[in-house]
């Protein structure tokens, strides 16, 4: 179905969509205000065993109601997801949807930790909650070889730089990606959803242990430049950067542009991040907005006497085109599950690529959701897309 089909079906309240991704998973969609989407959701992921169902829900569902309505048609704890700002689905880029997707209990087995208040962590003790969920794994699956780890967290929290690098102690070598859940355009208010209850300053990390071999991965479009800045005031609590290079930080990023401050928007800031280099690697920084004072808030971890260094996107879909079509250099994955920053989504919009980028998702299997950031191993990043590649069972 193509996507302006699919939008219009949806629009008309029509039935949810589902596709068995390349085989493997399951996937169906639904519109977000639909009154009856558990129903049409559990029917279109057909009758399972599911190790576990994750939902990417619109900010426009109603989600408590969701909630609810999903413990009556899946066994209790199976469902788990969080709210996005846009949808992945079969039909690539949407918008207003609830996207589920289901893992076979044939092919998949999985362990859910709730870290239930991202405020008070108690480091210790979610380390040892991983390492035992990890050891319940491997003896419940022991001729299963390959894991990875995904972690859905509250976007608006401002703590997954922390929750990220306590979580990767306690997984070991299990690769570990995720997303930061989100509210839309909004930025008011975002929720994971865990045993029929939608939270906030909360995240859900969900172990998984496959017969399938997987892959995570992370990519991004950008090139550093050699215009660098460094951050000489700043509140690293809030992201909040005041002053660049001695200079309020606003006006300082607009001169090195060639802008005014004035001309600084969302899609400036999307199309011209900054990063910054860690382990031999650069990382994106991303500015969320420029507030009344003319600070610059961040998506991630901003602090004094960081080098910052501007970046310039190359051609967004050609990009894609490459790095999807190498997770497929020892044979096409059978679907991938993605979270895709926000501002990559922007980018495509502004630029006018949403249509092709879709077409790419598409012809990748590629499943998802848009994010406030995303997680990768020990790290929180920005302006990426991170994910797993799940490839058809390695045969006996």
């Amino acid at each position: 179905m193509r996507g302006s089909d699919h939008q219009e079906n949806l629009a008309a309240g029509g039935h949810a969509l589902a596709q068995a991704a390349g085989g493997l998973l399951a996937t169906a969609s639904v519109p977000a205000g639909a009154p009856d989407a558990a129903s049409r959701l559990h029917k279109a992921l057909g009758p399972g065993p599911f190790a576990r169902v994750v939902l990417f829900v619109s900010p426009d569902a109603d989600l408590d109601g969701l909630c609810s309505d999903m413990e009556q048609f899946f066994p209790p704890g199976l469902v788990i997801g969080c709210t996005t700002a846009g949808e992945i689905s079969h039909s690539g880029y949407t918008e207003g949807e609830i996207v589920a997707l289901g893992f076979p209990a044939a092919h998949f087995q999985t362990e859910c930790l709730l870290v239930p208040d991202l405020i008070r962590i108690h480091t210790q003790e979610l380390i040892g909650q991983l390492i035992r969920a990890r050891t319940a794994l491997q003896e419940e699956r022991p001729g299963w070889d390959h894991e990875f780890a995904f972690m859905m967290v509250d976007g608006l929290s401002t703590l997954e730089d922390d929750l990220a690098a306590t979580i990767a102690s306690g997984l070991g070598p299990v690769p570990l990606f995720g997303g930061s859940a989100a509210d839309g355009v909004r930025f008011d208010r975002t929720h994971v959803i865990w045993q029929g209850r939608a939270l906030n300053n909360a995240a859900i990390v969900m172990l998984v242990r496959s017969a399938c071999r997987v892959r995570v991965f992370n990519l991004d479009h950008l090139v550093p430049t050699d215009r660098r800045m460094v951050v000489t005031q700043a509140d690293p609590a809030r992201r909040v950067v005041r002053q660049i290079n001695a200079e309020p930080a606003a006006q300082e990023y607009a001169r090195l542009l060639g802008k005014d401050p004035a001309q600084l928007t969302t899609f400036t800031f999307a199309a011209h991040p900054v990063v910054v280099r860690v382990g031999g690697r650069h990382h994106v920084r991303a500015i969320q907005r420029m507030d009344a004072n003319g600070d610059l808030v961040f998506f991630s971890a901003i602090d004094e006497g960081l080098v910052l260094t501007l970046a310039e996107p190359q051609d967004m879909v050609a990009h894609l085109d490459r790095e999807l079509s190498r997770l497929a250099d020892l044979g096409p994955p059978a679907a991938i599950l993605a979270c895709d920053c926000i501002l990559r989504r922007m980018e495509a919009q502004e630029k006018q690529m949403s249509g092709a980028i879709s077409a790419l998702l598409r012809k990748h299997n590629v499943v998802g959701f848009s994010t406030y950031g995303e997680q990768w191993n020990s790290m929180h990043v920005n302006q990426t897309m991170t994910g797993v590649a799940i490839y058809p069972p390695e045969q006996a």
